[in-house]
Formats: structure tokens, C-alpha cells, sequence
């Protein structure tokens, strides 16, 4: 079976490790162009371009596959590496361009979508994330059969993972990486032995839209409820991180605790400040701020925090 690949950052590198280890031959890897990154703004390659290069497969790099787009002329070589690719099946992951009707009815099998949430439940760009971030118990890898839509084509497989209590963006997309490389290579064996993979349509009840993150939504309200501002700290590690404003310097908090607080305390307020903990008054309840990074620094216990700033008890963050 020639199984074609599209896809970017190292959620889809583990999937396409996963093809490989599996044997199946992958005779062309659609990734983004390679972006600027670090202090230098080196342009570095995607992590799946990375793995493509160090096993020796053809890689294109198109910044558009549409044919009327920005940049037709890279739509058109992106068509005719397709086309010389002869794929049975177009695996997707995290690819981070949309795919005209003409690559989606390409392939023999069609293309084929590994989805980091139990659709029709958080279609849309970031499905770990606002999981955790919405208080989910579960959330799992929906392998889809590709459509036209955002995210709406039929279901062909479906494996629900738990979110533990601990859980952030970090660890949860780790575990949900290894599951979609798992899951798609056995859907593949099983159309490679001729079973036909068939797709179930989406409920229509139960559907919600996984916003992208941006980075303004890690700045902390203190105003808000601890647990949803718990959920938030999680959700957003590592990416935008939360953060705080305390005594003029901005600080990202990694890791919080729920609390029960002192009622009526003003949201933000400094409760608790030893080197045992930094506690907040949030709008309902408090936070024990666990783990904290300021500036140019590394993540760190709170307690090493607070021993640099005497005399934190009642100040405010902001």
C-alpha cells in the first residue's frame, strides 16, 4: 500500500514514525515550509520534514494546494508530486493546510484524518487543549474520513482516552500522539488485507469548535473561578503559558493547586507567601502556585519565588 503523509509539528512526526515502523512505504511527506525560530531566527525544518529527510523520503513544501490561491504555481508542483505519488491513501496529522477537493479525491482510499478529540466534540485547530481547558474527563483520536468540511467527515475509527486531574496540553498530547500512530496503522493493515474502512456520519448533537490558541488567553483573571484558572494554567503549558504581573514582572505559572481561600478576599490578592507555597484568592476559592518561571529564567517551586520577594502576603497580582 503507498500511503502518502501530510502534516507538521511532532504530533504528526510520531504518526508518520509510526507508518514506517509499521512498513508501509511512503513515497511522498507534505509538510509546511519551514519557519523562522530561536533567538537567531535560523529557519528550521518541520519535525515530520526532519524525519522525512533522515529516512531518505521525498518531501514538497507547498505553501498553498489551491489551484486558484495565493500561489498556484507551488498548488500546481504540490499536484504533480501527488500525482507522480500514485498514493492509495493520504494520511493527515496536524497539517495545517486546508485540502481542496482535488487532493481529497486523489487517492484511491481518499484521505484519511487523525483527530486528537472524540468528534463531533472539538473540531477545529486546538482539541487538547480546550479539552482540558473546558474540564473534559475524556477525549480520545477520531481516524476520519476527509471531507470538504472543518473537521466533519465520517468516523472510521474512534478510541476515548482519560484526562487525569494533572494532565496539561504536554503530557495529554503526548499520549494521544502515540494513540493516533497506534490507531492509524492498524486501520491501514486492516484495508491493506482488503476490509473495506467504513465511515459513520457525525451526530449532529454534540458539536463545539476548538478556537485557536492565542497568546493574549494565557494572562490569568484572577476574577475567575480557581478551578477554571487551574484548568487554564494546564490547558496552556506549553503554549502560551499563564502569567501573572507581580511587582512589575511578568511571570508564568505552570503548575497551581485548588484551595479553599478566605472569603471575601479581593481576587488576586496574595493570601499565603512561605517557601511552602504562594497562595491567591481567585473569585471563587484560591490557587497554591506550585511551579513559576520568571523572565529568561526556568521553571522553578514557587517557594524559590517567594523567598526573592519578602513581604508578598497581601500584595495584589495583576
Amino acid at each position: 500500500m503507498r500511503v502518502g503523509f501530510a502534516g507538521t509539528p511532532e504530533f504528526a512526526a510520531v504518526a508518520l514514525q509510526a507508518l514506517l515502523t509499521a512498513g508501509f512505504t511512503v513515497p511522498l511527506v507534505l509538510t509546511q515550509p519551514d519557519r523562522p525560530a530561536g533567538r537567531g531566527l535560523k529557519l528550521l525544518p518541520s519535525p515530520v520534514k526532519a524525519l522525512a529527510l533522515e529516512r531518505g523520503l521525498p518531501v514538497a513544501q507547498p505553501r498553498s494546494l489551491r489551484l486558484d490561491g495565493k500561489f498556484p504555481d507551488e498548488a500546481r508542483q504540490g499536484q504533480t508530486a501527488l500525482q507522480a505519488a500514485a498514493l492509495d491513501v493520504l494520511v493527515v496529522a496536524a497539517y495545517g493546510l486546508i485540502l481542496p477537493a482535488w487532493v481529497l479525491a486523489m487517492p484511491r482510499l481518499g484521505c484519511l484524518n487523525i483527530h486528537a478529540s472524540l468528534l463531533p466534540r472539538w473540531r477545529g485547530a486546538a482539541p487538547i487543549h480546550r479539552a482540558i481547558e473546558a474540564g473534559d474527563d475524556a477525549t480520545g483520536i477520531t481516524i476520519m474520513q476527509m471531507d470538504e468540511g472543518l473537521d466533519t467527515g465520517g468516523m472510521i475509527s474512534r478510541r476515548a482516552l482519560a484526562i487525569g486531574p494533572d494532565d496539561s496540553t504536554a503530557t495529554l498530547h503526548d499520549r494521544l500522539a502515540a494513540l493516533g500512530g497506534e490507531m492509524i496503522v492498524d486501520d491501514l493493515r486492516r484495508a491493506a488485507a482488503g476490509q473495506a474502512l467504513s465511515a459513520t456520519p457525525q451526530p449532529a448533537e454534540g458539536v463545539c469548535y476548538a478556537h485557536k490558541i492565542e497568546k493574549a488567553e494565557g494572562a490569568i483573571d484572577w476574577s475567575l473561578p480557581a478551578a477554571v484558572i487551574e484548568r487554564r494554567i494546564r490547558a496552556f503549558d506549553p503554549f502560551p503559558g499563564a502569567s501573572f504581573t507581580c511587582q512589575g514582572e511578568l511571570v508564568k505559572c505552570w503548575q497551581a493547586r485548588l484551595a479553599p481561600g478566605t472569603p471575601g478576599a479581593e481576587p488576586g490578592s496574595v493570601l499565603q507567601a512561605d517557601a511552602q507555597q504562594l497562595q491567591v484568592a481567585c473569585g471563587d476559592g484560591a490557587l497554591d502556585l506550585l511551579q513559576l518561571q520568571r523572565p529568561g529564567g526556568k521553571r522553578a517551586p514557587a517557594g524559590a519565588f517567594v523567598q526573592a520577594r519578602p513581604g508578598l502576603a497581601g500584595q495584589r497580582l495583576a
